[in-house]
């Protein structure tokens, strides 16, 4: 379409700029490797969320044939996005230990992370939408500019929800990098989608301000029959189920609209919605089912538990691809040596590996169906590639999606922000186990709670390196900051998209926190602030001249 056009005729304009510093993943255990070489074999214990990927750059690195390098990932604590390519402690400790002729270990001080394992980059985003009196969207762009560095590319694909989200017969998005001096930006957890939200987001209550309509329902009126930029039918999209359900579980309808008008002494009261999406992903896997004479089963292929429970989501696969008892089922994971398998990232890790798993498992069960006699001492192995199947291009436009609602307290004298409640409904096909699948929500909620409140960094304009470098500076969300927190979904049958009906739902749980919990803020004190976090330095020039109004 037009949208220049379409956007200087439209009834109702938004024109806002956002911006986000830089965030940073801090897992709490930190990078570390331990080599070995024997004779001319590379034997490596590295944390990261793909051991085939850094055996792979190992080998080209070192010039030592893939078969010779075995990587082992056996247990993760914690990525975040910053495991997900090999980092510089892995091939130091490789050099060392062929150096020294010894086992050689080497973990990064956690003051080394900000410049060295990527971090999500700082955004400048200006949202412009133009709509009807009614709140029917007409004109939509989206114009980002980020930063990466001199040494790689990398950009913070920050437009590109809004090319999913709400219908616009005219738009369009830009993004803009610039190459400085600074350290290399990568993957955090839901990178594009988590800034890119909080900016569209924040836009659209700004348009539910300038209508008057309640900001649920202006979402509801933008509902698009076909994903906006592709023009392909949704494989399911249940955005709407998840708003009014969470409008619901929220108490949404008993909301006084008008901001700054809950107080209660110094304290101010305000309440917040926003939508959530996050792209179906999923890539080739292989995957080995073996049968023992005893009964028992083992499953095997290159996964990574990075703390989001792998293991067991694929043991509960493969027994019902099996018909066994779970109990019955082992699976290996964590290491090069393994079938090969795509890193723990982009939320596709269980749909990549569990159709993998379902495809080995299910063949293994039709032969022992069919087979006749007992089975040899060794067992029965079978193996699946799901090369074919998932590197397709699918014709629909999938992808999960969710609703977050958030109510905040606002000291008026401190310019503290407390959260007294965040709930999250979301749409993301078949949840398998949904014990693991409430965890990464929650923790993915919980970390939007940081992104909107308390983590911030700054560049040292001297060094060009990160000032904020240890969890004392950088401040992530405790226990106390999160009284509240429930995480639900809808149950979605999803026919397009692998055995298993599941969608990745590790990063979906912030993507839209953050601007819930913003768009809350500006309900409770009535004053518009764009800059995230919310930190009192921000908010407090605007709450001295506040009225006391007391409820």
């Amino acid at each position: 379409g037009d949208f220049d056009a379409a956007f200087a005729t439209a009834a109702v304009h938004v024109d806002a700029t956002y911006t986000l510093t830089a965030l940073h993943n801090h897992p709490m255990e930190p990078h570390a490797s331990t080599a070995w070489w024997t004779g001319g074999d590379l034997t490596v214990h590295d944390s990261n969320q793909g051991s085939t990927t850094v055996r792979n750059v190992l080998a080209k690195l070192f010039a030592v044939p893939r078969e010779r390098v075995t990587v082992a990932a056996a247990h993760v604590g914690g990525g975040f996005g910053s495991k997900g390519t090999p980092r510089p402690q892995v091939v130091l400790a490789v050099m060392a230990a062929r150096h020294t002729g010894r086992p050689v270990k080497l973990a990064l001080p956690r003051r080394h992370l900000p410049a060295v394992v990527g971090h999500r980059a700082p955004t400048v985003q200006r949202v412009r939408i133009g709509a009807d009196a009614h709140g029917v969207i007409s004109a939509l762009a989206h114009d980002v500019t980020t930063q990466t560095s001199t040494v790689k590319e990398f950009v913070e694909q920050a437009a590109v929800p809004a090319r999913v989200m709400y219908t616009s017969p005219h738009s369009r998005t830009t993004h803009r990098v610039v190459a400085l001096d600074v350290p290399t930006p990568s993957w955090m957890r839901a990178p594009g989608e988590a800034s890119g939200m909080y900016a569209l987001e924040a836009a659209m209550d700004e348009l539910a301000a300038a209508t008057g309509l309640d900001p649920v329902e202006l979402r509801l009126r933008n509902e698009p029959d076909r994903e906006p930029d592709s023009g392909r039918p949704f494989s399911s999209r249940n955005l709407a189920g998840c708003l009014r359900e969470g409008a619901r579980l929220f108490g949404w309808e008993d909301r006084d609209p008008r901001p700054g008008v809950r107080r209660s002494g110094d304290r101010l009261t305000g309440t917040g919605v926003a939508s959530a999406t996050y792209p179906y992903l999923v890539s080739p896997s292989t995957a080995t089912a073996h049968a023992a004479p005893d009964g028992t089963h083992v499953v095997r292929l290159n996964a990574t538990d990075i703390g989001t429970g792998a293991r067991t989501v694929l043991a509960q696969i493969a027994a019902d691809a099996l018909r066994t008892p779970l109990d019955s089922v082992r699976v290996e994971i964590g290491s090069s040596a393994l079938p090969d398998a795509p890193l723990a990232g982009g939320s596709s890790g269980t749909s990549s590996w569990g159709w993998a798993v379902h495809r080995a498992c299910t063949t293994l069960a039709e032969r022992l169906r069919t087979r006749t006699g007992p089975l040899p001492p060794e067992g029965l192995t079978v193996r699946a590639d799901t090369a074919q199947e998932a590197g397709k291009e699918s014709p629909y436009a999938r992808h999960a999606f969710g609703a977050h609602f958030a109510e905040v307290e606002v000291d008026a004298v401190t310019g503290e922000v407390r959260v007294r409640r965040l709930l999250g409904v979301f749409a993301a096909g078949r949840i398998l186990n949904p014990r693991t699948a409430r965890s990464q929500l929650i923790g993915g909620m919980t970390m939007g709670i940081g992104m909107a409140l308390t983590e911030s960094s700054t560049l040292d304009t001297r060094s060009g390196e990160f000032v904020e470098r240890d969890l004392a500076s950088y401040h992530v969300p405790v226990n106390a900051d999160v009284p509240s927190l429930e995480a639900h979904w809808l149950d979605e049958e999803d026919p397009h998209l692998n055995p298993m009906g599941s969608k990745g739902i590790g990063e979906i749980g912030i993507v839209g926190t953050a601007a819930a919990v913003a768009n809350a803020v500006h309900h409770a004190v009535g004053v518009r602030l764009r800059d995230l976090p919310l930190t009192p330095d921000r908010l407090l020039p605007h709450l001295h001249g506040l009225p006391d109004r007391q409820s």
